[in-house]
């Protein structure tokens, strides 16, 4: 059976009738009679056959029709204001919801940014930070940059940047290594990987400290904060840091990188491309060999 033909000036009538449950307040707000918004609402609810206001002495009620109603009404009005939003200056604006890890967004994206901007102006980009753990398809994301081997199931990643790691630390603390083996006896800041400090000390030939004691940070910049605060010693991208290291208020006391994963450009197999993402993955790609 064919659906009824719904004229959009009833649509909004009902749609402000119910935000105000009053026809004078809707009337006024789209500048119209309180019989015109009536009569639209009437019309309405005899082209559905089911009342969608109960009329009261004061004011209106929904019925249980107008209140299974109204959501979806609303949510198509939403959805047409912000396609018609994405208009400007006759051109159309497509969104990217870009998920990024907060070190990669902090130390190496966001003084990029401008130039992708100048260079895609059609492109609405919406940034979420995170702690590399992600969900592509319940957080909606186009892409996500995020740290690691490349595997993640059901995904398909494109190397950006490698991130080797490395001991960062306040200049005062830095004063009093001499060899790596004098970091055991150093407060060790540490992520949620706890086998990282091990390995750097292996890939440093230097042993160990039989159990490695010391904070437990969920993101990068927050542990460089501490190491800056002379907290401890910190595993961090150095790449990711060259402002803090230009500056020396963090200092590069050994020489020696873990290669412990990239940055990567991450999208589910089952999100067709668009234009937005095109243009990123190759802004993206050519700002990273550059």
């Amino acid at each position: 059976m064919d659906r009824p033909h719904l004229p959009l000036n009833a649509l909004r009538a009902f749609e402000a009738a119910a935000r105000h449950l009053s026809f004078t307040r809707a009337g006024l707000e789209l500048c119209v009679s309180q019989g015109a918004v009536s009569h639209q609402v009437k019309a309405l609810e005899e082209r559905l056959g089911v009342p969608l206001f109960r009329r009261l002495p004061r004011g209106l009620a929904l019925t249980d029709e107008g209140l299974a109603l109204i959501p979806v009404v609303r949510d198509a009005f939403d959805r047409v204001g912000a396609t018609l939003d994405r208009f400007a200056e006759g051109r159309f604006r497509e969104v990217l919801t870009l998920g990024v890890v907060g070190t990669f967004a902090v130390g190496w994206l966001l003084e990029r940014l401008p130039d992708f901007t100048h260079q895609h102006p059609q492109v609405d980009l919406r940034l979420l930070t995170n702690n590399n753990r992600v969900d592509l398809a319940g957080e909606g994301l186009d892409f996500a940059i995020r740290f690691g081997d490349g595997a993640w199931h059901g995904t398909h990643a494109a190397p950006i940047l490698d991130a080797g790691l490395t001991p960062l630390c306040a200049p005062a603390l830095a004063a009093g290594l001499r060899t790596p083996a004098d970091l055991a006896l150093q407060p060790l800041l540490r992520s949620y990987r706890a086998d990282e400090w091990p390995r750097w000390f292996a890939a440093a030939g230097a042993p160990a400290p039989p159990a490695v004691r010391g904070p437990v940070f969920d993101s990068s910049p927050t542990m460089a904060a501490a190491a800056m605060a002379g907290l401890g010693i910190a595993l961090l991208p150095p790449a990711m840091f060259a402002r803090e290291l230009a500056a020396e208020r963090l200092l590069r006391p050994f020489a020696t990188d873990l290669a412990a994963g990239s940055y990567w450009l991450t999208r589910l197999h089952s999100r067709a491309d668009t234009p937005a993402m095109a243009a990123f993955r190759a802004w993206i790609v050519a700002a990273a060999k550059a």
